[in-house]
């Protein structure tokens, strides 16, 4: 084990990492009035493939990134990751066309993709056995609080230019990058084979069209041949990845992982809550912004207490499922969660009272996402042996993803077929439904446990359920 300051430094590099790629997906959603203002000629169309760029790299190439990081190491996957996501940043900042930055934003999302599933492995070595409640809680609290906070800390960058919520990246990345080298400790997979690159390329393009109808269906129409033809690759793609998980030696994603139970409900519960959490955050802000007029940084730092609440909670809820059973806590967040929810959908109208309607609910979501939080990471993950925390994060962070993704599209079908007020409570409503969903998922995990070892053969054991 390192020394104490070493250790920490380490712990650092890895959670700057986490925070800046969850921030990023949602952080340029706010600078989007200043890009139409930067990219006059552009189209709304292109205009949102800043947004989307991202988002579906990102998804696209967690499963890839994660088995890359278990088997050529965890320490050169996450600092190749942050050093593309860095430069990729700089890039964004420097963007002189909309093309630019739609590429670097592509870039920025392979960065992402390599650091994401490398963090939670990495973070987990630093931490001695008996502590690993507390990692996953720093992890889960950093990288929740990441996405979360993205429309507050974005409202206040844009506010000098929207270069700045790129130009914020490159000193954080620089500084943990030469800390990193100097302090994360190198952690691979003990046997290696060789990979299945025609898998891999076959599941990242399907994960990518899927993502892509989903962020592009409100635009492009959801019976459109685009987002069709996206949705017919994405079902072909995945039947391909199926057969070829029982065929290949080493396939990407190994059905020995899913066969434990924990861990494919977590990963079920972890798709069901996020699309309650990108329900949540879309609705939230483009209510305050919309519905009662509030400017974008006020909507912007009003929607800052619930992710705030979140971040405080979240280390007591991991040290909470540590002790009684993440089917238990689980349940309880995603109750709490859906509370929040259906607090704004009862108490909310279309005249302006923040602290009496809306303060409430937010506060409440925020605990709900607190208990929540830890209680998916440590149910897709912790199962597995130690050399597959990259594959399990990285598909436990796609999940999240692609439920957010499915989250936001929701919403904005709702409120574009109803802007008034009953839209609102309807998506507010859909989060809600969504936070008791992935609750009863975790729910359903019940007292069994499962553990796959280094080989990748399934293996069940019975547990008393308070553990995971």
């Amino acid at each position: 084990m390192k020394d104490s300051a070493s250790r920490r430094g380490a712990v650092a590099v890895v959670l700057v990492g986490v925070f800046a790629s969850s921030l990023d997906v949602l952080i340029v959603n706010i600078a989007f009035p200043d890009l139409e203002r930067s990219f006059p000629s552009a189209s709304l169309t292109n205009l949102s493939w800043v947004l989307s760029a991202y988002a579906i790299t990102f998804a696209a190439l967690l499963m890839p990134g994660g088995r890359w990081a278990d088997q050529s190491g965890r320490k050169r996957a996450y600092l190749t990751g942050l050093a593309l996501f860095t430069v990729a940043s700089a890039c964004c900042a420097a963007a002189p066309t909309l093309g630019v930055l739609v590429a670097a934003r592509v870039l920025q999302g392979l960065g992402a993709a390599l650091m994401m599933p490398s963090s939670l492995g990495l973070l987990l070595a630093l931490f001695p056995s008996e502590r690993r409640g507390t990692a996953i809680g720093l992890w889960t609290a950093v990288s929740g609080s990441g996405a979360a906070l993205a429309p507050p800390i974005g409202g206040l960058l844009v506010q000098l230019d929207w270069r700045w919520a790129f130009l914020v990246n490159i000193p954080l990345g620089v500084v943990a990058w030469f800390v990193g080298v100097r302090t994360l400790p190198e952690v691979r997979e003990r046997s290696r084979s060789v990979p299945d690159v025609l898998g891999i390329l076959v599941l990242a393009a399907t994960v990518a069209a899927l993502v892509a109808a989903i962020v592009q269906g409100p635009d492009w129409g959801w019976g459109g041949p685009r987002v069709l033809g996206l949705i017919a690759v994405g079902l072909l793609g995945g039947a391909f990845t199926v057969r070829r998980a029982f065929r290949h030696p080493a396939p990407v994603i190994e059905p020995a992982i899913l066969r434990i139970r924990v861990v494919a409900l977590g990963n079920l519960a972890t798709l069901l809550f996020f699309a309650g959490f990108g329900a949540m955050i879309s609705a939230s802000t483009l209510f305050l912004t919309g519905m009662w007029d509030h400017s974008v940084l006020r909507g912007a730092l009003e929607v800052a207490p619930g992710p705030v609440v979140a971040t405080v909670c979240a280390v007591p809820a991991s040290l909470l499922a540590t002790r009684y059973g993440v089917r238990v806590v689980g349940m309880c967040g995603g109750a709490v969660f859906a509370a929040g929810g259906v607090w704004w959908a009862v108490v909310t109208d279309g005249t302006p009272d923040y602290a009496a309607s809306f303060l409430p609910g937010s506060v409440i979501g925020g605990i709900g996402v607190g208990l929540m939080l830890p209680c998916l990471s440590t149910a897709a993950t912790l199962s597995l042996p130690p050399e597959r925390f990259a594959t399990g994060t990285a598909m436990n962070t796609m999940c999240r993803q692609v439920g957010s993704a499915l989250g936001v599209a929701v919403v904005a079908a709702v409120l574009d077929a109803r802007p008034g007020v009953s839209g609102y409570h309807t998506a507010f409503l859909i989060m809600a439904a969504c936070g008791v969903a992935g609750g009863l998922a975790l729910l359903a995990i019940g007292a069994e446990r499962g553990r796959i070892p280094a080989n990748g053969t399934a293996l069940s054991a019975p547990a008393t359920g308070r553990t995971v």
